[in-house]
C-alpha cells in the first residue's frame, strides 16, 4: 500500500462577522458559559460551592492519585524518548532550514516566566521548608523532621515537583502542537495534535470538545498560580508600608485580594493587547533580570556553602530516587493516623496536587512554548524547555530555600522564617537578613520582590489571555479583538477571587485538580499522536513522500491525497 503524504488542512468554522468575527462560537461560547457558572457559583454560593468542590476532590484523590504519577512518569519516558529518537530529535519545529525567531535569552526568560517563575517567590523558600519538617521518610521513621538529618530529602522532594516532571507536562503540549502547526500547517490549537489519531473530524464536535476542555484546563491552572501570587503579592504589599490588606492570621482580606487581582489583571490585559513579540517578551527579560539580582543576593549574602551543597547533592539525591519518587503509589490502609494513611495522604498533599497543577497548566504554556520554540528542533526543544528550566528552579530552591533552613538552624532566626505564611516566608527571611543592617534596605529589597512577583504574574495572566484566544480563534495567532481580550482577564481574575471567596487557596487547589483529569487523557493521546506522526514521516521520508506542509504544497498534482 502506497504511503500518503499527511494531512495537512483540518477547516475549523469561525464566525464571518459580528462579535464573534474571526473565532469558533461553539468553544468560545461554551467555554465562557462554562467559566462564568463557576464564578457565580462560587462568589453566590460559596458554602455550597466549597462543599461539592471539596467532596470531588476527595473522590479524584482516592481513585486517581495513580494515574496522576504514572502519566507523568510516562511524560518524562516520550520526552526524552524523542529527544535520543534520531529521527525525531533532527526534525525542525518549522519549516526545513527555518531559524528561531527568539535568542535563546529571551526564549528561556518567556519560558521561565510564563511557565513557572512565579511560583518560585513563593514555594522555592517555602517547599524546602515544609519537606525539612515533614516528608515520606519522617513519616517512616527514617530522618527527623527539622533536624540536620532531614535535608537531604527536604531537597529530594521539592526537586521531583519542581524538575523535569513538571516540564515534560509542558514539553509534551508544545513539542505536539509546534510539530502539528508548523510542520504540517495545522492551526495552532490542541485538537490538531490528535489529527494521526482522529484526522479530519476533529473538525467538528470531537474537536471542538477538546478545545473546550484545554481552555478550561488552563483558566484554572493560572487561576492556581494567580491565587497563590494574590496572597503573595498582598503580604509583599503589606511588608512595603500598604496597611489594611490581611487580617489577624496574616491572610489576604477581601479588599487586599480586590486590590491585588485589579492591579494584575489590569496591568496584564494592557500586555495582552500588545502581544507576544511586545508587551510579554520585555516582561519576561524585566523579571529574569530581577530574579538574578535576587538570586545573586541569596547565593553571595545567604547560605553561599548550604546552598551549594544543597544543590549538588539535592541533584544527585533526585537522579537516583526519580525512577522510584516517579513510579511508587502508596495506598491507605483507612485507618487515619496510621503509616499507610499520612503516606498516600502526604502524596495526595504533593506530587498528586503538583502534576494536576502542571497538567492543567500544559495546554497555556505548551501552546506558548510552541508559539516561541518555531525553528527549533526536537532534541533542542527537549534539552531547553525540560533540563535548562529544572537547574534553574534547582537553583533557586538551593540557595533560597536552603538560606531559609540555614537561618533557622544555625542564624539564630527562631521561628521568625518557618512560622509566617507561605507567601510571606521570603520577605520575612529577607527582612529578617537586612533590618538590623538597615531598615531601608529591608524596604528596598521587599519592593524589589513585590516588583518581580507583579511582572511574573503579569506575565502569566496576559500569556494565558492570549493563548485562550488563540485556542478559541481556531489557532489564530494574529491580533484578537479587544472585547475577548477584555472578557477573558476580567473571567481569569474572578475565577481567582470567586475561589479564594469560596474557600481560599484549598478552593482553587480542588477546581484545578478536578479539571486538569480530562486534559490528562488528553495529553496521553496527544503523546500516541505525536510518536505516531514521526514513525510515518520517517516512513515517507524513506519512500521520497514530502511530510512538511511546504513541501506537500509544491508537490500538488502528484496523485497523492493527503491523509495520516
Amino acid at each position: 500500500m502506497a504511503i500518503e503524504p499527511p494531512l495537512t488542512e483540518l477547516p475549523i468554522k469561525t464566525a464571518d462577522n459580528g462579535f464573534y468575527r474571526g473565532f469558533s462560537v461553539n468553544v468560545t461560547v461554551i467555554s465562557k458559559i462554562i467559566i462564568s457558572i463557576l464564578v457565580v457559583w462560587c462568589i453566590f454560593w460559596p458554602t455550597q460551592s466549597g462543599n461539592v468542590l471539596g467532596g470531588l476532590n476527595s473522590v479524584i484523590l482516592a481513585n486517581f492519585a495513580a494515574w496522576y504519577i504514572w502519566v507523568v512518569a510516562f511524560f518524562i519516558i516520550v520526552c526524552f524518548g524523542l529527544a535520543l529518537w534520531p529521527a525525531a530529535g533532527k526534525l525542525n519545529l518549522g519549516q526545513p532550514g527555518e531559524g528561531p525567531e527568539f535568542s535563546n535569552f529571551s526564549w528561556f526568560s518567556m519560558m521561565f516566566g510564563a511557565g513557572i517563575g512565579v511560583g518560585m517567590l513563593t514555594w522555592a523558600v517555602a517547599e524546602p521548608v515544609a519537606h525539612f519538617g515533614s516528608n515520606p521518610e519522617t513519616i517512616q521513621g527514617i530522618t527527623t523532621g527539622g533536624a540536620a538529618d532531614n535535608v537531604r530529602m527536604a531537597y529530594k522532594w521539592s526537586f521531583l515537583h519542581w524538575g523535569l516532571g513538571a516540564w515534560a507536562c509542558y514539553a509534551v503540549a508544545g513539542l505536539s502542537l509546534a510539530f502539528f502547526s508548523y510542520r504540517r500547517g495545522l492551526p495552532l490549537t490542541i485538537r490538531s495534535a490528535m489529527t494521526p489519531l482522529f484526522g479530519k473530524s476533529l473538525s467538528g464536535p470531537l474537536g471542538h470538545l477538546i478545545d473546550i476542555v484545554a481552555v478550561v484546563a488552563t483558566i484554572l491552572g493560572v487561576a492556581q498560580t494567580l491565587g497563590f501570587g494574590v496572597e503573595q503579592f498582598v503580604a509583599g504589599l503589606t511588608r512595603i508600608g500598604i496597611g489594611g490588606l490581611v487580617d489577624a492570621e496574616g491572610g489576604a482580606t477581601f479588599v487586599g485580594i480586590i486590590v491585588a487581582l485589579l492591579v494584575i489583571m489590569g496591568a496584564s490585559t494592557i500586555s495582552a493587547l500588545s502581544g507576544v513579540g511586545k508587551g510579554i517578551k520585555w516582561l519576561s527579560n524585566i523579571n529574569m533580570v530581577l530574579s538574578i539580582v535576587l538570586l545573586g543576593f541569596f547565593i553571595i549574602f545567604g547560605a553561599t556553602f548550604f546552598g551549594a551543597s544543597a544543590f549538588i547533592v539535592g541533584i544527585w539525591d533526585y537522579l537516583i530516587a526519580l525512577p522510584q519518587m516517579s513510579f511508587n503509589v502508596w495506598s491507605s490502609d483507612g485507618v487515619e493516623g496510621s503509616e499507610s494513611f499520612l503516606l498516600t495522604q502526604w502524596q495526595g498533599w504533593w506530587p498528586v496536587f503538583y502534576w494536576a497543577w502542571w497538567i492543567a497548566f500544559a495546554p497555556f504554556v505548551g501552546l506558548f512554548l510552541a508559539r516561541i520554540s518555531r525553528g527549533r528542533s526536537i532534541r533542542e526543544f527537549v534539552l531547553g524547555a525540560m533540563i535548562v528550566p529544572s537547574i534553574m528552579c534547582f537553583v533557586w530552591f538551593a540557595w533560597a530555600g536552603g538560606t531559609a533552613i540555614d537561618l533557622e538552624l544555625n542564624g539564630g532566626a527562631n521561628g521568625v522564617i518557618f512560622d509566617a505564611a507561605n507567601g510571606d516566608k521570603i520577605f520575612a527571611m529577607t527582612e529578617f537578613m537586612l533590618a538590623p543592617i538597615a531598615e531601608a534596605l529591608a524596604w528596598g529589597m521587599a519592593m524589589l520582590i513585590v516588583i518581580l512577583l507583579m511582572t511574573f504574574l503579569v506575565t502569566s495572566a496576559d500569556s494565558a489571555v492570549l493563548i485562550v484566544n488563540t485556542i478559541n480563534a481556531a489557532g489564530d495567532e494574529g491580533p484578537k479583538a479587544r472585547p475577548h481580550i477584555l472578557f477573558w482577564g476580567a473571567a481569569l481574575g474572578l475565577v481567582v477571587a470567586g475561589l479564594l471567596i469560596s474557600g481560599g487557596t484549598s478552593a482553587i487547589q480542588t477546581a484545578m485538580v478536578i479539571g486538569a483529569l480530562p486534559f490528562s487523557v488528553v495529553m496521553v493521546l496527544m503523546c500516541i499522536s505525536l510518536v505516531k506522526a514521526i514513525f510515518n514521516d520517517s516512513r515517507r521520508e524513506a519512500a521520497g513522500v514530502p511530510a512538511v506542509h511546504s513541501e506537500i504544497e509544491g508537490a500538488t498534482g502528484n496523485g497523492l491525497s493527503p491523509a495520516e
